[in-house]
């Protein structure tokens, strides 16, 4: 039976096929690329090819360059106003009403981005709790330390043990490091890009009520 319920943020709670992304990613290899003293172009190529070692970018420019202003990074990364690319969903917040389980967002961006696109696609008061990267001392999904340390929180929030617990996300490595923690995780894949990756898979949240049933009926087999 699954009694609590955690959605990850960007891809998740709104289609990947918006420009949030791109604008994320753009704004990382820009920072990468000042701080390394790159071009654009040999920052780009350096984060795809070191980043996918660690949980996330800052991570990354931490362990290997010595990195410490978190503050500067996600301050550049997530600014004021990004959430302007995203379209209001009003479909989205009677979809999480007709989940009827405490709610959380686990997410490896900081606070003030969740708060942002939770407000503007105007979910912001579905939700129990953000469990940003901050709250996971800056390392993030898929490290076991992190997974943890959320499980814990919403066993002491709402009595969920990690069984009890679901959680979807976009990044196939960040559901499976949730599963291997205890939990049930769900990969949402909007374009069918990871069809071989065999996870519990969804193409989109309306999907969500019936997989989680028969997760739930599976597991009481």
């Amino acid at each position: 039976m699954i009694r609590a319920l955690l959605l990850d943020l960007d891809n998740t709670l709104y289609p990947a096929s918006a420009t949030m992304e791109a604008e994320i990613v753009r704004r990382m290899n820009e920072y990468v690329a000042r701080f390394l003293d790159l071009s654009f172009d040999e920052a780009a190529a350096l984060r795809r090819e070191r980043m996918p070692a660690y949980a996330t970018t800052y991570e990354w420019l931490e362990a290997e360059h010595g990195f410490t202003d978190a503050d500067a990074y996600f301050d550049y990364v997530h600014p004021e106003g990004e959430e302007a690319c995203l379209e209001p969903d009003p479909a989205l917040g009677p979809l999480l009403d007709g989940f009827d389980l405490p709610k959380y967002v686990f997410t490896n961006a900081p606070a003030a981005h969740a708060d942002r696109v939770l407000a503007r696609l105007g979910v912001q008061g579905r939700f129990r709790r953000v469990f940003d990267i901050r709250f996971n001392g800056l390392r993030g999904k898929p490290h076991a330390s992190a997974v943890d340390r959320v499980l814990a929180a919403v066993r002491a929030d709402c009595g969920a043990e990690p069984a009890e617990t679901a959680f979807v996300d976009d990044v196939p490595r960040y559901v499976r490091g949730f599963a291997d923690r205890g939990g049930l995780g769900i990969l949402i894949d909007h374009h069918g890009r990871h069809a071989r990756e065999g996870l519990p898979t969804i193409r989109l949240l309306a999907e969500l009520p019936s997989t989680l049933a028969a997760a739930a009926e599976g597991r009481a087999r």
